[in-house]
C-alpha cells in the first residue's frame, strides 16, 4: 500500500473538517472561531496541492476531493457567515442593550425586529455563486495556470475578515459601524458574488521557479500583502484581495499593450 498518495487527500479532508467546524461555530454565533477555522483551512488548501506536486501523486480523485472540500469551506461557510452577519446587523440594538453582552459569541434571539425578515438569506447567494465558480474552474481549460474570476478562498477571506475586524479592532469605529450595516453587507454580498464569476483574468500565486524576472508580479503582491497585514491587521485582508484584483487588471492591460 502506497501511503504517500494518501497524504495530500488527508490534508484535503482536514480542510473539509475545518469547514464543518466553521459551520458549527457560525451557527452557534461564534463567527470569530468560524473565521479561525477558515484560516486553518486556507493553509491546508495550499499544502494539499503543494504536497501532491512535491510527492508527484496528483490524481483525479484528489482534484474532486479538493473541489468538494472547497465547496464546503469556501462556499457554504461564507454564506453562513454572511447570513449571521446580516442577522447581527438587524439585531444590533437588541445586542447592545443586553445586560450581559458577549459580543459576537452570543446567539441572537428571535425578536420582532428579525421575525419575518428574509434579508439574512441573501447571504447564501455567496454559496450559490461559489458553486458556479468551482464548476467553471473544473471545466475551464483557460484556468489551468491562472484564474478567471475571484477564487473561492479569496472570497472566503474577505467575508470571514469582517467579524475579526469588529472583535479585534474596536479602534476602527467608523469601519466597524459600516460593517454592522445591513445595507453594506447586502451590497458586499452581491459584489463578491459577481466577482466570483466575472470574466476577469487573475494571476496565480504559483512558482515554476524563483527567478525575479518571471515572478516579479507575485513577489510584489506578496511583499505588499505582508505590509498591509502587519500595518492594518484584519482590515488588511480585504485590501490584499482588492490589491490582487487591481494588480491583475493592470497586468492584463500591460500584456495587451505589449502584444
Amino acid at each position: 500500500m502506497n501511503i504517500r498518495k494518501h497524504i495530500p487527500n488527508t490534508i484535503t479532508l482536514g480542510n473539509l473538517f475545518c469547514g464543518c467546524m466553521a459551520i458549527v461555530k457560525a451557527f452557534e454565533g461564534n463567527l470569530v472561531w468560524a473565521a479561525f477555522f477558515v484560516g486553518i483551512a486556507l493553509v491546508l488548501d495550499f499544502f494539499d496541492g503543494f504536497t501532491a506536486r512535491l510527492l508527484n501523486v496528483s490524481s483525479d480523485i484528489g482534484k474532486d476531493l479538493d473541489s468538494l472540500a472547497d465547496m464546503v469551506t469556501f462556499g457554504v461557510v461564507p454564506g453562513v457567515v454572511m447570513y449571521k452577519l446580516i442577522i447581527f446587523s438587524i439585531l444590533q440594538p437588541v445586542i447592545d442593550s443586553a445586560p450581559a453582552k458577549e459580543g459576537w459569541t452570543i446567539y441572537p434571539p428571535l425578536t420582532p425586529e428579525f421575525a419575518g425578515s428574509y434579508l439574512p438569506y441573501v447571504g447564501f447567494i455567496l454559496t450559490i455563486f461559489s458553486c458556479i465558480r468551482l464548476a467553471k474552474f473544473n471545466n475551464d481549460t483557460r484556468q489551468s495556470h491562472s484564474f478567471i474570476g475571484l477564487p473561492t478562498p479569496a472570497n472566503a477571506m474577505v467575508i470571514c475578515s469582517l467579524p475579526l475586524i469588529v472583535n479585534f479592532q474596536p479602534e476602527l469605529l467608523p469601519v466597524t459601524g459600516i460593517i454592522l450595516k445591513k445595507e453594506f453587507l447586502i451590497v458586499l454580498c452581491l459584489l463578491m458574488s459577481y466577482l466570483l464569476i466575472a470574466e476577469i483574468p487573475l494571476f496565480a500565486l504559483k512558482f515554476k521557479n524563483f527567478a525575479w524576472a518571471e515572478n516579479k508580479l507575485v513577489y510584489l503582491f506578496l511583499l505588499s500583502s505582508v505590509i498591509l497585514l502587519f500595518g492594518l491587521k484584519f482590515v488588511g485582508i480585504a485590501l490584499v484581495i482588492l490589491l490582487y484584483i487591481l494588480l491583475s487588471i493592470v497586468n492584463n492591460i500591460f500584456l495587451k499593450n505589449k502584444v
